[in-house]
């Protein structure tokens, strides 16, 4: 990445660090990643603030590495003063033994805030506490105390605003990443949509047959969405330039099947990919999905697995979106859209009967995609969706 943005320090000049220990959080234009300290010392001087930009290889910070005994006296000099400032809990002796299974940051930020270690659960590796946990923890807590109200503007507003208030806030480096690609799509790409309508029947009923067995057996629940991925790599093994891509004066025809899942997180839109989707069962994917979404909501997903793709699948069917033309996630070449599936009353061999239908909506690049392929790989994955015998005869 060539450029991020510094979000906030977890240290301040003076104060002894440890080697790994969190220094900072830095938001890129995929996640917010925690960037450890390289060595142990003295942070010594803080050269890029909160809130600068910075780019690869700029120094943002400088560590004294032979000062690690001034700082331990230095440390044990100022914590009387500093702990009349804090809440009891925050200037213990040492860790209890719940905070000593906490990350130094989740550490920091529970003593800072006065939260109690007991009630927050662990999510990191071996059941310890994350920064994500203790956030997440705090903020369920003052939704229960909190009396329901409508949500409050992210910037606080003058009362001389009156009835027609405004609030100016800045675009996050992941808005301003996602409004930049859709422009760079609508403006690089000859995007057409196609449409189809699909009855949901046989999948749903096939759902409800095997649900309860299935999550017995692999721990997971049985969605919807582990048919679409199945269906789109069918359909995509049939017509490869579905799965291309261009490069410069090249068509870069892709053998494997990477598909990204449009994912909705408190930062905004992020496509997380399931690596070679053809080489999972309906199950593995069914997990990858939902451990996604969990570590979208924490912001805790890597930049690896938000990068490259072949293949996008957005939902919007979750929020009831009835029918949308999905814009293309450069430099893929197609997308398919999701929708809510409702009952409709169809025409079936000149009889008018109810079914559960699910609009799905191919978006494509007309550049390398003709009409014909565009359409008929539609097809085939509303064929197989109608007909999922056709995903194990590979038909």
């Amino acid at each position: 990445m060539a450029e991020a943005t510094l979000v906030s320090w977890h240290k301040q000049p003076g104060e002894a660090v440890r080697r790994d220990e969190n220094l900072i959080d830095v938001e890129t234009d995929k996640v917010v990643l925690e960037l450890p300290a390289p060595a142990a010392g003295v942070l010594v001087e803080i050269v890029a603030p909160n809130g600068a930009t910075v780019h690869s290889l700029d120094v943002i910070a400088v560590i004294d590495t032979e000062a690690k005994a001034t700082a331990a006296a230095a440390t044990t000099a100022t914590a009387a003063p500093v702990a009349a400032a804090r809440p009891a809990a925050a200037v213990a002796a040492a860790p209890s033994p719940a905070t000593a299974t906490a990350l130094p940051a989740a550490r920091k930020m529970m003593a800072e805030q006065g939260v109690d270690p007991a009630s927050v659960e662990g999510s990191g590796r071996g059941g310890r506490i994350t920064k994500g946990d203790v956030v997440a923890a705090t903020a369920a807590k003052a939704a229960a105390a909190a009396p329901a109200a409508p949500s409050a503007p992210a910037v606080p507003l003058p009362a001389s605003l009156g009835s027609r208030p405004e609030q100016r806030v800045p675009m996050s480096r992941l808005r301003q990443r996602v409004a930049e690609r859709l422009v760079q799509s609508q403006s690089t790409a000859a995007i057409l949509t196609t449409f189809n309508e699909v009855n949901m029947q046989p999948v749903i009923d096939l759902r409800n047959r095997y649900k309860d067995r299935f999550e017995k057996e692999h721990g997971v629940k049985l969605g919807f969405m582990g048919f679409f991925v199945k269906a789109a790599v069918h359909a995509l093994k049939k017509y490869p330039a579905v799965n291309a891509s261009i490069d410069g004066a090249d068509i870069v025809y892709h053998g494997y099947f990477d598909i990204g899942i449009a994912v909705g997180s408190p930062r905004g839109l992020v496509v997380p990919i399931i690596r070679d989707a053809d080489q999972l069962s309906i199950a593995e994917i069914e997990a990858t999905i939902a451990d996604f979404g969990k570590r979208a909501g924490e912001g805790k997903l890597t930049v690896e697995e938000l990068t490259g793709g072949t293949y996008t699948i957005s939902n919007g069917g979750v929020f009831g979106s009835m029918l949308s033309t999905p814009i293309i996630n450069p430099p893929q070449s197609a997308i398919l859209g999701v929708h809510a599936t409702r009952e409709r009353a169809v025409v079936e061999n000149g009889q008018v009967v109810v079914r559960p239908v699910n609009y799905l909506a191919q978006s494509y690049d007309h550049r390398i995609i003709d009409g014909r392929e565009a359409v008929l790989s539609l097809v085939a994955i509303k064929e197989a969706l109608e007909d999922p015998a056709r995903l194990l005869l590979d038909l």
